[in-house]
């Protein structure tokens, strides 16, 4: 592969985008949509010493958001789109090779969806100097964010090496995104709610006029979804793996101050199991609850957020090697319909 020859075709292929009108006035609703987003996150989270670290994460998961729903229709037609205008094979007979039109239009789709980052980070900035972010928080989210960017683009790169038409590359694309982002939430709840335990509920006799008897107990049993044994399908979403690699920051009362500690501490309670007996004494002058704390919660258990990086990296580079197999030339075999020249 040649670099020179890798970003010519990189380019062409922004070049493409960039002469529609539609392109800027994509990013321009999508500054008019930030806009709107920081001053109600600013406000939402205006109750709390650390607001800035909550529109922070409210902005990074609406880019992210944004590059699920719109890259996947810039970069689902990349490679057949140019075979259907029939640019492709013009194209092939050049001395650029099978990996530096793969990489070539991998890059494009890449900064394609890093537009969107670049759009967000006067709103980041703002956010960031309104309250205290920390470096760590900036540095891994941003990370994991251009990693799903990447991912993204090359999973919508490799359905259109391997799909013939446009139309049905893109839906492909869609379908594997809303797997990873809808999908993996049905298959947690669904999944979660059908496998189920017994669990013994303890609490004080309560009699209507009276309230609590103190000297009378009263059991019952009751079923629990187990959602400890299924939490791992929610490895594999993107916010997942957003929330849970980012370090949580805490509030004065020991909770998450942001997003992202409230999507980490919501995945990981679902591995607590569930207590077999559980016992409520309105009783006791100061009722303790034994509960951990959100702290003690998130620290207790595992991350998951690299297996999850995992599972999204072995989907798009397994796309995107069979798109680079059905590219190369000479082909010896092409789909029926397929348009060479």
């Amino acid at each position: 592969m040649n670099a020179s020859r890798i970003w010519t075709i990189a380019r062409l292929e922004l070049t493409q985008r960039l002469r529609s009108p539609g392109w800027y006035i994509l990013l321009g609703v999508f500054a008019l949509v930030l806009l709107i987003v920081t001053v109600l996150a600013l406000m939402a989270f205006s109750f709390t010493p650390t607001a800035g670290s909550g529109a922070y994460s409210v902005i990074v998961l609406l880019v992210l958001l944004l590059v699920m729903l719109i890259s996947p229709t810039l970069s689902g037609s990349s490679i057949n789109g140019d075979r259907d205008a029939a640019t492709l094979a013009s194209l092939q007979i050049t001395l650029a090779s099978t990996g530096d039109i793969m990489v070539g239009k991998l890059l494009a789709a890449i900064i394609t969806g890093s537009a969107f980052l670049v759009v967000a980070v006067p709103f980041l900035v703002v956010s960031m100097l309104v309250g205290s972010v920390r470096p760590d928080v900036l540095l891994v989210s941003l990370l994991v964010l251009a990693a799903e960017i990447v991912i993204v683009a090359a999973i919508g790169v490799g359905w259109s090496g391997l799909v013939a038409r446009p139309l049905f590359s893109v839906a492909n694309t869609y379908l594997v995104v809303a797997a990873l982002c809808v999908g993996t939430l049905l298959a947690f709840g669904l999944a979660g709610s059908v496998i189920r335990t017994d669990v013994e509920v303890r609490s004080r006799v309560w009699d209507s006029q009276d309230g609590p008897d103190c000297n009378r107990w009263e059991t019952h049993t009751m079923q629990q979804p187990r959602f400890d044994y299924v939490w791992g399908f929610l490895a594999a979403n993107p916010f997942v793996v957003l929330a849970d690699a980012t370090p949580t920051t805490y509030s004065a009362y020991g909770s998450p101050d942001d997003v992202f500690g409230g999507i980490k501490l919501s995945v990981r309670s679902a591995q607590l199991p569930p207590q077999t007996l559980n016992t409520y004494d309105p009783c006791l002058e100061s009722p303790d609850s034994g509960r951990p704390t959100a702290k003690e919660i998130i620290g207790s258990t595992t991350p998951s957020w690299f297996v999850g990086l995992a599972i999204q990296i072995v989907i798009a580079a397994g796309l995107f090697a069979g798109a680079w197999a059905r590219t190369r030339t000479p082909a010896r075999r092409l789909p029926p319909g397929t348009r060479i020249a």
